[in-house]
């Protein structure tokens, strides 16, 4: 298979990253210092991420939330200029096609950041909803290159490094501002569940402003720690707690759906879902010292209940934490067993996030 590789590889070789394929391209796992060098940069300080791979979709016209209010599940109504949203497209029995991110400028000008293994499914998916509506949709993946910069001290690197005061920037809002001569997109958000910002431009911008952060002694963070990051928060991961054979319920993620819409593909099975849920997403985490993986099985006395969606080991809490899909009716066993190479380790059930007490809206 041909890799792609973003505009920053030659950076992370410069760095003697791990790297690894991942969604279609060529990803840093970890940096020399190691996995928990970076998991405590993001959560006690601050940490980079090369976050390039993910693809962006740029929508223009007149009709645009008429669109996207039908393909998606949140309501883009609720978005004001300058505002993004956490969202995802269905198909038309309710099952995730994509999480995504919904940018608008304006009323005529929104643009979607979307996971890399996503971007020609989603491109061809939005292209065959547009015949009503003629909106000008562009697959701008190839143009653009994003750092997420994360960590309760992100605000103060922007301020000192680059001159820009984000004490007024509300989670999940964007600005555009002038660095290196050229315009860049900063949004409050992140996978991390620390205050950060995310950073999108030009390929040469991207990079120039990577070799500072450097320069400036910033923690460059691979794969493996963005995974414990993200799961210790909970964050769904496409591929994983989320896929074509998981709706929003079951994953958890009721407060993205907003079922007040007219109508939006999908929206009558996420009713039925509600009214009989099948299986949900819990969080676990284990009590015996273990590791749970993807696709380990959960168990109930000795009746199998459900299947590891994803897990770790937390460095914070310092015991294997995870999260999985189970059945319905299994929903009041809070004691519950992992099984890893045909052994049973005893679990419990928890509430999320893992980890509290962070920067994310500080």
């Amino acid at each position: 298979m041909n890799y792609k590789k973003t505009s920053l590889y030659k950076e992370h070789e410069k760095l003697s990253a791990k790297i690894v394929p991942f969604a279609g391209f060529l990803m840093p796992v970890s940096y020399k210092e190691g996995l928990v060098g970076e998991y405590k940069a993001v959560r006690n300080s601050v940490g980079m991420f090369d976050v390039s791979h993910m693809g962006k979709i740029s929508l223009e016209g007149e009709n645009i939330s008429k669109l996207l209010n039908y393909v998606t599940v949140n309501n883009v109504d609720n978005l004001n200029d300058g505002d993004a949203q956490y969202n995802m497209f269905c198909d038309y029995k309710g099952n995730v096609i994509d999480d995504i991110i919904v940018y608008r400028h304006n009323k005529s000008n929104f643009f979607l950041i979307i996971n890399a293994s996503n971007i020609d499914k989603d491109y061809e998916w939005l292209m065959s909803l547009n015949k009503d509506v003629n909106l000008q949709i562009k697959n701008q993946s190839n143009d653009f290159s994003i750092i997420a910069l994360q960590g309760q001290d992100s605000r103060k690197v922007m301020k000192e490094i680059f001159s820009i005061d984000l004490k007024h920037m509300q989670f999940y809002t964007f600005e555009t501002y002038n660095i290196f001569d050229n315009d860049v997109i900063v949004s409050r958000t992140g996978y991390t569940g620390e205050l950060g910002f995310e950073l999108i431009a030009n390929h040469n911008v991207i990079v120039k402003i990577w070799k500072k952060l450097i320069e400036k002694n910033i923690q460059p963070c691979g794969l493996a720690s963005r995974d414990v990051l993200r799961i210790e928060m909970k964050y769904c991961l496409y591929g994983n707690d989320l896929t074509d054979s998981i709706n929003p319920i079951q994953a958890g993620l009721r407060w993205v759906v907003d079922l007040t819409k007219e109508n939006f593909i999908g929206k009558k099975y996420l009713q039925n879902e509600l009214e009989n849920i099948t299986k949900i997403l819990i969080c676990f985490e284990m009590i015996e010292k273990s590791i749970p993986r993807k696709n380990y099985e959960v168990y109930h006395d000795e009746e199998k209940i459900g299947i590891v969606s994803s897990g770790t080991f937390s460095i914070s809490l310092n015991r294997g934490i995870g999260m999985a899909f189970i059945n319905s009716k299994s929903l009041n066993n809070n004691n519950i067993s992992i099984k890893i190479r045909n052994k049973m380790y005893k679990a419990r059930v928890v509430k999320p996030p893992f980890i509290k007490n962070n920067s994310l809206h500080s």
